[in-house]
């Protein structure tokens, strides 16, 4: 059996981004102000907030990838949200459509789950709320 490879994010582990996260240090990325972050061979643009009760993640746009990073980056969200006893992860995806979208992020998505949605003073996105 092989080993799955494990994506860094901006060249932390997750485990690594998990203690960073918990720290003062981290806080800044819950801002809600846009970021742009290497997450395995794919730069993302994106923001994060958090709510009284949820983790919300906002993805604008998502150049390369492909092994995988949605997958790493929801697996880390969830950890991240129950270590912080927070209800749910809130997905606003709107990277499929930006100039070149990825037709198979769309596809994943959909099979994920992902609806098309237009909420409260956002644009049209894909939404998935995950119950933590």
């Amino acid at each position: 059996m092989t080993e799955r490879r494990k994506i860094l994010i901006e060249g932390y582990s997750p485990e690594e981004l998990l203690g960073l996260l918990d720290s003062e240090d981290g806080a800044w990325v819950f801002t809600g102000e846009p970021v742009i972050f290497q997450l395995g061979s794919a730069q993302v643009l994106g923001q994060f907030a958090l709510t009284d009760t949820a983790l919300v993640l906002e993805l604008a746009q998502i150049d390369g990838g492909g092994e995988g990073i949605l997958p790493q980056l929801a697996a880390l969200a969830e950890r991240f949200a129950r270590r912080r006893g927070l209800r749910s992860v809130e997905w606003l995806v709107y990277a499929v459509h930006c100039a070149q979208p990825n037709l198979k992020l769309r596809r994943v998505l959909e099979r994920r789950g992902f609806t098309l949605r237009t909420p409260p003073g956002k644009g049209e996105c894909y939404y998935l709320r995950v119950d933590v």
